[in-house]
C-alpha cells in the first residue's frame, strides 16, 4: 500500500467515526467509499499478477562513441493490464538508475528515451523492474524483469591511408607484404625416417636418443601476417571518452582496419582480465566481431604485456608482424620487443602517454625504454592528449627527443 492509500484509509476511518459521533448521515457514504477503495485497489493490482516480458531495442543498428542512443521499450503481456500507471525502473551500467513511465502504444505499454553522448563501451541493464499502481495510486506492485541484451557503443576508427611503421627501419611496403605466403609449418610430432626423405627434416635430439633417424612430422597451419595487441593491463588516465585507454582502443582499431583494407590476414589480441583473440580475414563479418571486442574492452587486465609476448604460442608469437598498443613500456617489455626485432620480425609500438591525460610530466623511464626500442629498429608512435590520431598514426615514426 502506498502513502496515498494509507492516508485514504485513515481518512475514511476518521470520517466514519465522525459520522457516528455526530450522527451525520451524509458522511457515511464518503467514509465507506474511502475505506472500500483500498480493497478495490488491492484487487486491481492482484489482477495484474501475470507473466510479462520487456522488449528493448534501439533505432540504429550500430552506435559510435559520442552518439545519442534512442532506446525503445515495449511490454508484452497475456492480457491488458488493469494498472493505470506503469513505470520502468532500471539500472544502466556505467550510467546509473533511471525511471521511465510507460504509456500505451498500439495496445501495449511502451516508451522511448535517449541516452545522450555515450562513450565507447558495453552498456548492460543488470537490474530492471516494473512498478505497477492501481488507477487511484493506493496500491503498488514491483515486478522483476529478466535481463535483456546490452547496447554496444563502438570506438570511432580513424581512416588511415599509410601507417607510421611503413617508413621506419625494417618496415615492409605494402606490395612486398602481399607477396608473402600467410601459412607456415608447425612440428606435429616425430616418426621414423623413410628412404628418400630430405635430411633437413631430421629431428636430431630424438635421433640421438633413439639411435635411429627420426624426422619431424610437419603440419601445415595458417599464420596471421599481423597481430595487433591491445594492452589492457596498463591502466587508464583521464575520464572517458577522453581517456588514455580510449585512445588506445581507437589506435588499435584504426591500425587493424588499415591492414584489412589491404587484404592482409590479421589477429586482434586484447590483453585484459583474460586474453581474448579474434582472427580477422576481411572487413565483412569478421570485422564486426573485432569491433565488439574493442567496444567491450576495459583497462582491468593484471597480466603485463611482457608476459604475453614471452609465450611461444598464440597469434602474438606466431604473427609475422606485431603492433603493440600500450601506455606502459617497462624495461622487460622493451627487452622482449628489441630481441624480437633483431630476428627481422616487423615490430611497431603505439605508446599512449597516459601522464599527459592526467596532467603529469612524462616518466623518464618510459622515454628511455622507447629510445631503446627505436635504437633496435622498432617503429614507435607517441600519442599525447590532444593529438590528432590520424596524423600520428599516418606519419613517420615519432622522434622521441622532440617530445622531451
Amino acid at each position: 500500500m502506498t502513502t496515498r492509500g494509507r492516508a485514504a484509509l485513515a481518512l475514511g476511518v476518521a470520517l466514519y467515526v465522525a459520522a457516528w459521533a455526530f450522527g451525520s448521515r451524509p458522511l457515511y457514504p464518503v467514509a465507506v467509499g474511502l475505506i472500500l477503495l483500498g480493497p478495490l485497489a488491492w484487487a486491481c493490482v492482484r489482477l495484474s499478477d501475470r507473466p510479462v516480458r520487456l522488449h528493448r531495442w534501439t533505432r540504429e543498428h550500430d552506435h559510435w562513441e559520442g552518439d545519442d542512443v534512442d532506446v525503445q521499450v515495449q511490454l508484452e503481456c497475456e492480457r491488458r493490464l488493469p494498472s493505470a500507471s506503469i513505470t520502468l525502473v532500471e539500472t544502466v551500467e556505467r550510467i546509473g538508475p533511471r525511471e521511465t513511465p510507460l504509456t500505451r502504444r498500439r495496445g501495449r505499454p511502451g516508451a522511448h528515451y535517449v541516452l545522450r553522448g555515450l562513450p565507447r563501451g558495453r552498456y548492460t541493464f543488470p537490474d530492471s523492474r516494473l512498478l505497477m499502481e492501481d488507477p487511484f495510486g493506493f496500491q503498488r506492485r514491483s515486478v522483476e524483469l529478466a535481463a535483456t541484451a546490452a547496447v554496444l557503443v563502438f570506438p570511432r576508427i580513424a581512416d588511415l591511408d599509410t601507417l607510421f611503421s611503413e617508413g621506419g627501419p625494417g618496415a615492409h611496403q605494402g606490395r612486398r607484404i602481399l607477396l608473402r605466403r600467410p601459412v607456415g609449418y608447425d612440428v606435429h610430432g616425430v616418426r621414423e625416417y623413410m628412404q628418400g626423405e630430405s635430411l633437413r627434416r631430421v629431428h636430431w635430439p630424438t635421433t640421438a636418443r633413439r639411435g635411429q633417424l627420426m624426422v619431424k612430422e610437419l603440419e601445415d597451419s595458417p599464420r596471421d601476417e599481423v597481430a595487433v595487441v591491445l594492452d589492457a593491463a596498463c591502466g587508464s588516465a583521464g575520464m572517458p571518452p577522453d581517456s588514455s585507454f580510449d585512445v588506445q582502443v581507437r589506435a588499435a582499431g584504426s591500425i587493424l582496419r588499415t591492414h584489412l583494407r589491404r587484404g592482409r590476414r590479421a589477429a586482434l589480441v586484447v590483453n585484459g582480465r583474460m586474453v581474448e583473440t579474434h582472427r580477422v580475414h576481411s572487413l565483412e563479418g569478421d570485422w564486426r566481431r573485432a569491433l565488439e571486442l574493442l567496444a567491450a574492452a576495459e583497462p582491468r587486465g593484471s597480466r603485463p604485456a611482457s608476459a604475453l609476448l614471452g609465450e611461444d604460442i598464440g597469434p602474438a608469437a606466431r604473427a609475422r608482424e606485431l603492433v603493440l598498443v600500450t601506455a606502459a613500456v617497462t624495461p622487460e617489455l622493451a627487452g622482449r620487443l628489441a630481441q624480437r626485432a633483431v630476428g627481422n620480425a616487423g615490430i611497431a609500438v603505439v605508446w599512449v602517454d597516459a601522464a599527459s591525460f592526467a596532467g603529469r610530466p612524462r616518466d623518464r623511464a618510459d622515454a628511455a625504454a622507447l629510445l631503446r626500442l627505436q635504437a633496435a629498429g622498432v617503429a614507435v608512435a607517441v600519442v599525447r592528449r590532444g593529438d590528432d590520431l590520424e596524423t600520428v598514426l599516418s606519419g613517420a615514426p615519432t622522434p622521441l627527443e622532440a617530445h622531451g
